[in-house]
């Protein structure tokens, strides 16, 4: 069921939806019934051609760097213009950037720490803050961080990344008790390495099949299968589901 309790259509924001789990996660949500509030940085052509290809009607673009405050407010609000209501957010915009301890100097450090934690952990959580103020007065809305394997097992090459990543699945639940009072759900997906267009050049240059080794599915992770994933938890199917967080990654690393 993808109406709300006023016989409209939900309405889904998915940030980071120009390309890879983002735009799977607006194919399956939309696939489901939702409204998409496509949401990208900088990939103008990708975000166009996906709202082409959304099954439904209804779906709108809107370009947002959500590392700066003042443009994810924005762009809250306009999608609220837009559509009157945000059933779902799906916090999808995030980035791997390599850190080395042994390798930059102590300001490149800094800069690097900060802009990952920025992407990857503040930007998600603004976006909570700003959805949640409509979700608490409807008293309805799901929310869902794509966080990362990483945050469990470490990234010696990606310290800062690991850290967003662990802060996020915390936050989510943080985020899972203090909102389950007002009928909100949130979730965390954790994914592990997946074919996206991102990842797939350090995939190649790993070894793809040593990459795929570490599941013992012995394959690597698609896209789609975690956008289908999203679409469940977004569906009426979790109604006692909330602060879960939920290794998408083919058992390549389980927590003890």
């Amino acid at each position: 069921m993808t109406e709300t309790q006023q016989g409209h259509k939900k309405v889904a924001l998915v940030t980071g939806a120009a390309t890879g789990i983002g735009r799977a996660c607006a194919v399956a949500l939309a696939r489901s019934g939702y409204q998409i509030a496509v949401s990208y940085r900088s990939r103008a052509d990708e975000a166009h051609a996906l709202l082409l290809s959304l099954q439904g009607d209804g779906h709108a673009v809107f370009p947002c760097d959500v590392t700066d405050a003042q443009q994810a407010e924005q762009l809250v609000a306009h999608v609220l213009q837009q559509f009157g209501h945000i059933d779902v957010l799906v916090n999808a915009a995030g980035l791997f950037t390599r850190q080395d301890i042994a390798g930059p100097d102590f300001e490149q450090w800094q800069q690097h720490w900060s802009a990952c934690l920025h992407l990857n952990l503040t930007a998600p959580m603004n976006l909570a803050f700003l959805v949640a103020r409509g979700m608490i007065a409807r008293r309805m809305g799901k929310i869902v961080n794509i966080t990362s394997r990483g945050a469990f097992r470490g990234e010696p090459n990606a310290p800062a990344y690991g850290a967003a990543k662990s802060g996020l699945n915390s936050a989510s639940q943080s985020l899972a008790q203090a909102l389950g009072q007002y009928g909100i759900h949130v979730y965390a997906v954790a994914p592990g390495w997946t074919e996206t267009p991102s990842a797939s050049p350090r995939i190649k240059a790993a070894g793809w099949d040593d990459i795929a080794a570490q599941s013992p599915l012995g394959r690597i992770g698609q896209p789609s299968e975690i956008g289908d994933l999203v679409a469940y938890l977004c569906s009426d199917n979790t109604a006692y589901l909330t602060g879960a967080i939920i290794d998408a990654n083919g058992a390549s690393y389980l927590r003890n």
